[in-house]
Parts: C-alpha cells; sequence; structure tokens
C-alpha cells in the first residue's frame, strides 16, 4: 500500500468517524422548537444575528432544533419577554443586561454614562471575568446567559434642534429605557427624561409625545426614525452590549449535547453579530445623513464636560452595585488601556 493511497485511506477512515460521531449525536438531541422574541427589526444587527444563530443551531443539530424568530416586539416589550422566559413560555431573547437591573443591580454596571471609549475597551471587560460573573448570576435569577453580543454606542436624536454642547439638551423630552440611570443621565442633563417601552417609540416620537431618544445610529435607521426625527448627536453617552439569554425552565429540559449546541452557536454568532452590527452602524449614520437628518458631532471635550456633570450620576449608581464589581471592571479598563 502506497503513502498516498494510505493517506486517502486514513482521510476516508477519519471521514467516516467523524460522520458516526456526528449522527451519533443528532440521534441524542430531541426535535425542538425555540422561540426566540427580538425587540428590534428583522434587518437590525439584532435580527441579522438571531437569524445566523438561528441557521447555526439547525445545522448543528440536523434539522431537530428549530428556532422561531418573532422580531419587533410581537411577543412584547424586553421587561415582559424576561419575565416570560422565567416563566418559561419563552425559550430566549437578546436584550441589553442594564434590562435585568429589577433582578439583580449589578446589571447596570455596564450602563454607567461614559464608561467605555471604543468597542476594544467593551469587549474585553464584557468577555472577560467582570463579564463572567454576571452570567454566573442569571441561573438563580431563572435565565441562562449564552453570550455577549453587541449594540452599539448610543446617540442623541430629537426633532427640535441640533444638539452640539450639554446646554442644547436642556428641556428636550427625551425617551429613554426603562432603566434608573438613564432616567438619571437625562434628567441631570436638562432634559426631560422620559421612560417607555421600545415598541411604543416611534408612534410616541410622531404625535411628539417626546422630542427624541437615544439609541445606536443602525437603531434609528432600521425604524425609521428619520421620519420623525431630523436632528442626530454623536454623543456615544453609553454603550450597549446584547445579552444573549435562555429560559432555565428550557434550559433544565435540555441534554448535555443540546445545551453545548445553544452555547457553541452563540459562541460562534457572536464576532458576526458584532462585526455586522457597528458596520451596519456606521453605514446607517451616512444613510441617515441621505434620510435628511443632521448630524452632529460632539467633540472629546464636550464629553469629558459631560462626564463630569454627570459623577453624582456615576457615584450614585455605582452604589447600587457591588463595591468588588465596580473595583474589579475599574482594575480591568485600566489595564485594557494601558495596553492600547
Amino acid at each position: 500500500m502506497n503513502a498516498c493511497f494510505k493517506t486517502i485511506l486514513g482521510t476516508a477512515l477519519l471521514a467516516s468517524s467523524f460522520m458516526s460521531a456526528t449522527v451519533a449525536s443528532a440521534q441524542e438531541i430531541k426535535e425542538r422548537t425555540i422561540k426566540l422574541a427580538l425587540a428590534n427589526t428583522p434587518e437590525s444587527a439584532h435580527g441579522l444575528g438571531a437569524k445566523r444563530f438561528a441557521d447555526v443551531v439547525g445545522q448543528k443539530s440536523g434539522g431537530k432544533l428549530k428556532v422561531r424568530i418573532y422580531a419587533g416586539g410581537t411577543l412584547g416589550g424586553e421587561v415582559v419577554v424576561a419575565s416570560a422566559m422565567q416563566g418559561g413560555t419563552i425559550e430566549m431573547s437578546m436584550m441589553g443586561p442594564g434590562l435585568l437591573t429589577g433582578m439583580d443591580k449589578d446589571f447596570g454596571i455596564f450602563d454607567t454614562p461614559f464608561l467605555f471609549d471604543n468597542f476594544k475597551e467593551a469587549d474585553a471587560i464584557l468577555d472577560g471575568p467582570v463579564g463572567k460573573k454576571l452570567l454566573d448570576k442569571l441561573p438563580e435569577k431563572g435565565l441562562i446567559g449564552l453570550s455577549y453580543w453587541d449594540h452599539g454606542f448610543r446617540v442623541l436624536t430629537n426633532s427640535r434642534r441640533p444638539v452640539s454642547k450639554m446646554e442644547d439638551i436642556q428641556g428636550l423630552k427625551v425617551r429613554v429605557q426603562q432603566i434608573p440611570v438613564f432616567i438619571d443621565t437625562f434628567t441631570t442633563l436638562g432634559a426631560n427624561a422620559v421612560p417607555l417601552p421600545f415598541p411604543e417609540l416611534y408612534t410616541a416620537l410622531e404625535t411628539k409625545t417626546v422630542d427624541g431618544q437615544e439609541n445606536p445610529f443602525v437603531s434609528i435607521e432600521v425604524t425609521k426614525f428619520y421620519e420623525v426625527q431630523k436632528y442626530a448627536s454623536n454623543t456615544r453617552h453609553a454603550y450597549s452590549p446584547l445579552l444573549v439569554l435562555t429560559s432555565k425552565k428550557f434550559w433544565d429540559q435540555l441534554s448535555n449535547d443540546e445545551r453545548t449546541l445553544l452555547l457553541d452557536a452563540a459562541k460562534e454568532t457572536q464576532p458576526y453579530e458584532r462585526e455586522t452590527s457597528r458596520s451596519l452602524d456606521a453605514k446607517a449614520a451616512e444613510e441617515l445623513k441621505s434620510k435628511g437628518m443632521t448630524i452632529t458631532e460632539i467633540s472629546s471635550e464636550e464629553r469629558s464636560r459631560m462626564r463630569e456633570k454627570l459623577k453624582p450620576v456615576i457615584e450614585k449608581h455605582y452604589k447600587t452595585i457591588n463595591e468588588a464589581l465596580v473595583q474589579e471592571l475599574t482594575a480591568e479598563l485600566q489595564k485594557v488601556r494601558a495596553s492600547q
């Protein structure tokens, strides 16, 4: 038997062994349909990430696990969906960690105003010990965290005037997430902060119930807020991660193989979703200009002024969070910044 034939035979046997193992593994996976609730649209990075995740799960399970995506808030706002996951009536969702502060205040740590300067800092913290500590808290709350994806840096829009400095925010009615630190942030900056669920936001902007809102550029573009908002300001006042969650009641029904498959699919999709989110956000800013929005850049000096103004808010916010976690986050951030 010559060397070439041995190599071919060895490769064939390896492939056959792999296929047998794959089939055996697939036989241990039950037929399941997984409801994945999504506040954002199918065209958003969230939606595209969910679609990629669903495809990967389908491929890895041999078609036995089917992820059905319910986008656009069709199953309710994020607070409602989080409760439904705890109850086991919805299997999966993706949302900002800050929306879980009602369960544990520590999940609000990433909502600290002007916490991160860039994506490298955010990714390092989320994928490091601080991010893991938060994931480890979830099972006792009835949830399982699979991975951190990206929602991006948040910017301010409104229908009344350009905002280039802190004083321009004075008097604007701004919709914020239903999170105390966001309410405090915009109140301190001079706005009238109005907490509303995301699915209600377009109508609130259209009817002038609120003057403005704050979200990443890509969310503003895909939800067509440019139809009811004239001005955008690149404040980058907060970074929003996207936490991929599943119901613990559902998780407890799964075999180890099924759990591993979902974890692997979420982690495998993470780089794609992050890259897609950040690429779409940059493109969205240009698209918003073409739709007639005026985009104002905010200088680093002005951001520093805003952060200085928000020091009491940050201090108040940190008092609600485990002190050791805040110290660890601060130390990890210093390491990341020193390495840049």
